[in-house]
């Protein structure tokens, strides 16, 4: 129902909507009503209302029958009869859904079904009801457990529903679309756009569907395509009521006056058939109400607000004697509802009561109402009891069926024999993930069975038993997915386990031995780690992504170049590309493609992963493409542009991957166009009708790989000849190939699943026959025993049987340019040296052999909604910058799963067992390919950077200045001391849970976002003047400032009312590492988080941190606000944080730290001065005192107040000039 135009009283009893809380009765509730009726303490009923005997009901005209109270003066919301069971249900506008059995509305069961939004509609299913509030669509059984929770957005704002039939739904609301959801998958199958603003009323017959406005307007769509096909424009105003039987549709509602709406007393008829309105029905009452109660007649029922009810005819004259008076408790109406069988009429008025009017004494709801399940009545033992300490009491005061049959009890011994059952083996992920407290061990449920059951075995079954026992890496159960068992555990969704401590105490070298540089994968969208991997290992990307640099804050060429930066100083610590995701998500195009994941998709692994990394990988290459087409910048700026890498009109992605090809479309007239394009990658078109060949017909991957490539279709084009639309034959020819050839696999669906697996069950076949016994069958040998491909040098070993299990894809193609504009592809012998060096002496002539370089496979898992992984050939200078080993020159695949990396056999990395691990995108590369480039990297952020620059504020002046930016006689120097300190505000608050021992387990940090830098300088004549004091505009929502500590305040980051000197977070971030790259070292206090929010690695050695300076092992760290109270007597941090403050002090501790250990050399004497410093701490609970109680016990061996007042001096002198 619409409320838009409902009588204004309704206001006046707004208070009595929260009575419910104070059991006092409310001032407007009849008290005759409650006669004989329990209250509990909350103030709501127990029980129904009687009705008193001396109603007689006459048959055929409807009285009340009874009156019952759903919950005291909260306004009933919405009613409805059980179209299953006789039953009546109420929602009411606190959420509470109450139901009724049987005419004597017997009090069924009540729930809460939303804690704060009223109940808008109820519709009746077979194993439960639906309820629908604002933006949440809850399924519930009959007694109140929840079958399904669907929330819907928080911008929508639903009013009414429509079941279109047993597992389809329509939900509408005031917005300009309306959802279809499919109540058996419980998701949302189609958005249908409507006109604003909006829809709030829907029927439907077997002709079409009718949608109700608010503004007065309904519209009559078609039932498969819901487009409109006629609108008939009822009132003026807005729409109240409306409802349709056989051929006519009835409507009430409100017309434009000009004191604003009036509810208009002619009822306006629409005859379907003509599709025209009739002569509209004047009514004695102002409807609010309406609804056909066809029995012998067409007969409609009109209901107002204040609660007269009048019947007549559609076609007819309403008589005024038709009349009869429901008596609401409140004034007023909310709710009217009639029976499936049409004996029964419900009301609700806004104090909670509910009135059931009736044609008959004993009506029945449904003509055809299934048996209600009742709860079972508790038994009490009528028998006396019995003292079972009393040796002489007989038994025999127990009645026992007299019986001539042997008893249970009475089971032969020789028929028992003692079979204890063994217990089955705990789960393999409860043991890694326990935690001992004790002698008792606490582990998350992993979900793998029903609590508190465990499966029965038979003693047949102990060895399949034993045969699972044996798959310790198992992360589930086998009985409910038993395919699931096959997944190995380096190849599942690993996460981070966070303590109070963070990510300090998180073994890391557990999941990554090497020295290669794993992913976080708790960042938003960070399902692309595997992806930025690959692209990190094309040695030519890695090289010309670096040496490029611009101005545009959001380029993720640029944010590339410095994640890569990144993976090359890290020695096996993970990175995280936050600022490469933060500038991803700001990409228009990424949003339109789909590729932004809201954390709950992500989490949950609701989005295809497959389809959503191929979209990311065609995104990622356009991207990066486009950025590094743009112009060369100023000289601070300069990146790649001008090197020997790229020409004119063309970035150095394009020269890496892009394909020049010739699109020649062919008219049945005869006329042919001719076309170049170029593409950046590929993707697989399988042979028609392969799903249904069953005969196991091979296809070699050079087949399919040639048909996509230069791929013909038949389709509809233009034809400038015809000047008509014709069918045209398009083909496709390579005129130039790329250096990085990349596939998309596309395996999206069963049928493309089903062709990988007949033909690597082919290509099994042909290499068992081809190798006869030369296969070392379930012979397996150390990766140290393989020669990877490639290597010129040794013998390759046979492959075993497991290793040709479910491979189909080439380590190599060879790829030949024909002399009439034709491809020829063939899969290449793997290790054939003198084939190698054929193709190397014909690569001249246009024959190029292209080696496979890295996988990204998706794994199937539904207990954690699968991942992907990347399956990547490192090579040579990759081991050697990583001092692998002396003299490294072989080349190794690897595993990257986020931040676990594990070498692997080349073999498994083309293994595709379509069950769990399912081939998503492919590399391969040119052979030699490094030897075509100049893989030099330039450093390209220079001095400049650091010089005086604009702020983004509109509102900052030079009187607001804070630092002063250095000069040019002033550029730091390798060694030099730079105090730096950085403040954050909150874009996400962190999820967390209570674990069974109390204890609080952080499944999600908060994502924490820079706000401010400061840099301050470490000596010279300026030294304590920062240099830097940036505060870094955010495009992102802020959840906390986090102000008490950060010192940040609302609007200190919008550039249109901030006063402060406001960049963006790349100009900062360029200062950051010019000064990291130059060679200077940071003091600071807590720079480990500091560096990992700003997303920067620097060399342990240029970082000197205050807080491990003056830690000792095993004990707590201490802050900066009591070191500078201990060591400096300095207040730092009274009600804020200040980063300059902050910055300064920290240099002064570290000065003081030189001068107490005698610049390192005497560790015992300053031991002493720490253990002094935890005794204090310790004795003052760690707190510094309050002004003028107490002194620091160092205060006369370092005048701090001296030193600070200098600073201020020279920072003023310094202002002055």
């Amino acid at each position: 129902m619409n409320f838009e135009g409902l009588d204004p009283g309704l206001a006046e009893y707004a208070p009595a909507m929260h009575s419910a809380l104070d059991p006092v009765l409310d001032a407007h509730l009849n008290p005759s009503l409650l006669q004989n009726v329990e209250l509990d303490p909350e103030g709501v009923t127990l029980e129904a209302l009687p009705v008193q005997e001396s109603v007689h009901i006459m048959e055929g005209v409807y009285s009340e029958l009874h009156s019952v109270v759903a919950e005291v003066g909260v306004p009933v919301s919405v009613s409805h009869f059980d179209l299953h069971e006789e039953m009546l249900w109420v929602g009411s506008h606190g959420g509470h859904a109450t139901s009724f059995f049987g005419p004597a509305l017997e009090r069924y069961s009540s729930f809460q079904v939303n804690g704060s939004d009223d109940i808008r509609q109820i519709q009746s299913l077979e194993n439960g009801i639906l309820f629908l509030t604002k933006n949440n669509l809850k399924y519930m059984a009959r007694g109140g457990l929840i079958i399904f929770d669907y929330l819907l957005d928080e911008s929508e704002d639903m009013h009414s529903l429509l079941l279109t039939d047993s597992s389809t739904l329509l939900v509408g609301g005031l917005q300009n679309h309306i959802l279809e959801i499919d109540l058996t998958t419980v998701q949302e199958t189609q958005k249908y756009a409507v006109e604003i603003p909006g829809v709030t009323i829907m029927r439907q017959t077997n002709r079409f569907f009718f949608c109700g406005h608010t503004s007065g307007k309904v519209s009559l769509r078609d039932l498969r395509s819901f487009k409109v096909e006629h609108e008939f424009d009822a009132f003026s105003g807005s729409l109240s009521d409306f409802d349709v039987h056989g051929n006519l549709l009835a409507a009430c509602g409100f017309s434009s006056r000009l004191t604003g709406l009036a509810c208009d007393r002619f009822l306006k008829v629409y005859d379907l058939r003509m599709m025209r309105a009739i002569t509209p029905l004047q009514v004695h009452v102002d409807p609010a109400f309406l609804r056909f109660i066809p029995t012998y007649t067409s007969r409609l029922a009109i209901i107002s607000q204040s609660g007269q009810c009048q019947f007549c005819e559609p076609t007819g004259l309403a008589n005024p004697a038709d009349i009869f008076h429901v008596n609401p408790v409140g004034p007023l109406l909310m709710t009217f509802d009639v029976s499936a069988s049409k004996q029964a009429l419900a009301f609700g008025d806004s104090e909670g009561c509910v009135h059931l009017w009736t044609d008959s004494p004993e009506p029945s709801f449904n003509p055809y109402s299934r048996e209600t399940e009742f709860a079972l009545p508790c038994l009490v033992d009528s028998l006396p009891p019995l003292d079972w300490s009393q040796d002489l009491l007989p038994l025999s005061l127990i009645p026992v069926p007299l019986t001539t049959d042997t008893l249970l009890s009475d089971w032969p011994a020789a028929n028992s024999v003692p079979a204890p059952r063994r217990a089955p083996p705990v789960d393999a992920e409860i043991l890694r993930t326990m935690k001992k407290v004790g002698f008792i061990g606490y582990a998350p449920n992993p979900r793998t069975r029903l609590r508190n059951q465990i499966p029965y075995r038979l003693k047949e079954l102990d060895s399949e038993f034993d045969s699972f026992s044996q798959v310790t890496e198992s992360p589930i159960g086998r009985e409910e997915e038993p395919h699931l068992h096959m997944v190995s555990k380096k190849y599942r969704k690993v996460t981070i386990k966070y303590s109070k401590l963070g990510l300090e105490d998180f073994d890391f070298k557990h999941y990554n031995k090497t020295l290669f540089a794993g992913l976080e994968p708790h960042i938003p969208n960070a399902y692309c780690n595997c992806m930025i991997q690959v692209l990190y290992f094309l040695e030519p990307v890695r090289c010309l992504i670096q040496n490029h640099l611009c101005q545009k804050e959001f380029c993720l060429a640029c944010e590339l170049g410095f994640l890569f930066h990144m993976l090359d100083l890290s020695r096996g610590d993970p990175c995280q590309g936050s600022n490469f995701l933060r500038a991803f998500r700001t990409i228009p195009e990424a949003s339109a493609l789909g590729l932004i994941l809201a954390d709950s998709d992500e989490a949950s692994g609701k989005g295809n992963l497959a389809r959503l990394i191929q979209r990311w990988n065609r995104f990622i290459l356009t991207q990066l493409h486009q950025d590094m087409q743009e112009l060369e910048v100023p000289q601070a700026y300069r990146g790649a542009g001008g090197s020997s890498f790229c020409s004119s009109g063309d970035s150095v992605i394009g020269q890496l991957f892009s394909c020049e090809m010739e699109n020649c479309s062919l008219c049945r007239c005869g006329s042919e166009t001719v076309r170049a394009s170029s593409t950046l990658l590929f993707t697989l078109s399988y042979p028609e009708g392969s799903n249904c060949d069953k005969t196991g017909k091979n296809y070699d991957f050079a087949q399919v790989l040639k048909r996509s490539i230069c791929l013909e279709q038949n389709t509809q084009a233009w034809c400038d000849n015809c000047e008509k639309y014709q069918p045209t034959i398009q083909t496709r020819n390579i005129r130039h190939l790329p250096d990085i050839l990349v596939i998309n696999c596309e395996v999206n669906s069963s049928k493309e699943a089903d062709f990988w697996r007949m033909q690597a069950e082919v290509a099994f076949k042909m290499a068992i026959k081809k190798h006869g016994g030369e296969i070392a069958k379930n012979k397996e040998f150390s990766l140290a025993d393989r020669k990877e491909l490639g290597s010129p040098e040794g013998v390759l070993l046979c492959p075993s049987v497991e290793e040709l299990k479910n491979v189909w894809l080439p380590f190599s193609i060879r790829m030949k340019m024909t002399k009439n504009k034709g491809l020829d592809v063939c899969n290449w012998p793997d290790g054939d040296e003198v084939q190698w060096g054929l193709a190397k002496a014909e690569e001249e002539h246009g024959v190029y052999v292209y080696d496979l370089m890295a996988t990204v496979v998706h794994i199937l898992d539904s207990r954690t909604g699968g991942s992907l992984v990347a399956h990547i050939k490192v090579g040579e200078t990759y081991h050697q910058r990583k001092e692998v080993s002396e003299g490294v020159t072989h080349q190794q695949w690897y595993l990257f799963n986020d931040f676990l990396i594990e070498p692997i056999d080349k073999y498994e990395a083309v293994q595709f067992d379509m069950n769990w691990k399912v081939p998503a995108i492919l590399y391969y590369i040119k052979r030699n390919l490094n030897s075509r480039y100049n893989l030099n990297i330039k450093n390209p952020i220079e001095a400049s950077v650091l010089l005086a620059e604009a702020s983004l504020a509109r509102k900052q002046r030079k009187t607001h200045t804070t630092f002063i930016p250095l000069m040019l006689n002033e550029m730091p120097q390798v060694g030099d001391l730079v105090g730096l300190d950085a403040e954050f505000v909150t874009l996400n608050e962190e999820e967390a849970e209570l674990r069974s021992d109390g204890t609080k387990s952080t499944i999600k940090p908060s994502q924490m976002s820079v706000a401010r830098i400061t840099c301050v300088r470490g000596q010279g004549p300026n030294e304590g003047i920062p240099f830097i004091d940036d505060y870094i505009s955010t495009q992102e929502q802020v959840v906390d400032y986090l102000t008490q500590y950060s010192g940040i305040k609302p609007g200190d980051l919008d550039a249109k009312i901030s006063s402060k000197h406001l960049t963006t977070l790349k100009s900062t971030y360029l200062k950051l590492r010019f000064l990291i790259d130059i060679g200077v070292k940071f003091v600071g206090h807590g720079l480990q988080k500091d560096f990992r929010v700003i997303n920067l690695m620097v060399p342990k050695d240029q970082v000197l941190d205050t807080v491990y300076l003056f830690h000792m092992p095993r004990k707590r760290m201490i802050s900066l606000r009591f070191l500078a109270w201990y060591f400096l007597d300095l207040k730092i941090q009274g009600e804020t944080h200040d980063s300059i403050e902050d910055a300064r002090t920290a240099l002064q501790l570290y000065r003081k730290y030189l001068e107490l250990s005698k610049n390192g050399t005497e560790p015992e004497s300053f031991h002493k001065v720490l253990k002094g410093l935890y005794e204090k701490g310790r004795k003052m609970d760690w707190k510094v005192p309050e002004p003028e109680s107490q002194t620091s016990p160092k205060s006369k061996a370092w005048d701090g107040t001296r030193e600070t007042g200098l600073d201020a001096a020279v920072f003023s002198s310094v202002l002055a000039l």
